[in-house]
């Protein structure tokens, strides 16, 4: 399916985040870092969400028009979203969001001992919304994350991720788990590293559009952010399919 960017009106175009493609049933756009997907406690109205309702809205307060959510990325992270236009195509993405491909490229302290492997552990969220990871079944929800290194330097190392699961800061959790957290994540990784941004991208994503049925690739470009850390422009993007 031939993507198509729309043309946006200056007054109109949303700020944190691109819209890369819209049709009848979905909006894709590309978040930049540090901005929130959708409303938390502390901000309900500078969100990814709301900026494309009042986008759809074209700026009339008397619209009702809505786009809803069928995934999240963490207010730090950037990269490719999805969201859908009707509740019908929502449903649709939701119910086989495990079926789809979410492709992440991230930068991690140190060099792992396996080039490759599968994480696997029960997350579970506490009281100051901080997330454990347990091999305990009845202390979370099963997530899963595989990975593969595809660069290293002396300190860091370049890692493509299949997300297999979506859970709250996964990729995050799982690679601090394994000794070897998302460079610029002060949440689960050193608290004194000098890097403040993460360096997780979420650059591909491979789904079914809900009314042709036909499958959809959605590829952002990785951010200047990265070449801080590790020269990551040698890395081809259609290399990186999992």
């Amino acid at each position: 399916m031939q993507l198509q960017k729309p043309v946006i009106p200056k007054k109109y175009r949303p700020q944190g985040f691109e819209i890369i493609h819209e049709d009848r049933d979905l909006i894709i756009v590309d978040k930049q870092a540090g901005k929130l997907s959708v409303a938390a406690l502390w901000n309900k109205d500078a969100t990814v969400h709301s900026d494309l309702n009042y986008y759809i809205r074209k700026g009339n307060p008397k619209a009702t028009k809505v786009v809803y959510v069928v995934h999240r990325l963490d207010q730090a992270t950037s990269g490719v979203m999805l969201f859908a236009k009707t509740e019908e195509a929502q449903q649709f993405l939701k119910n086989n969001w495990s079926k789809f491909k979410k492709n992440y490229l991230t930068l991690v302290h140190g060099q792992l001992e396996n080039k490759t492997g599968l994480i696997e552990s029960y997350l579970e969220e506490d009281e100051e919304y901080h997330v454990h990871s347990s091999q305990d079944s009845q202390k979370g929800k099963l997530a899963r994350t595989e990975y593969e290194v595809l660069k290293n330097s002396d300190k860091f190392s370049a890692v493509k991720i299949n997300l297999l699961t979506g859970k709250k800061n996964q990729i995050r959790v799982h690679m601090a788990e394994l000794k070897h957290p998302v460079v610029g994540d002060a949440k689960y990784g050193p608290a004194n590293s000098k890097f403040k941004e993460l360096m997780l991208h979420a650059y591909q994503l491979q789904f079914i559009h809900p009314f042709t049925k036909k499958p959809v690739t959605v590829t952002s470009t990785i951010p200047d952010r990265f070449n801080k850390v590790i020269d990551v422009r040698d890395l081809k993007l259609t290399d990186l399919d999992i």
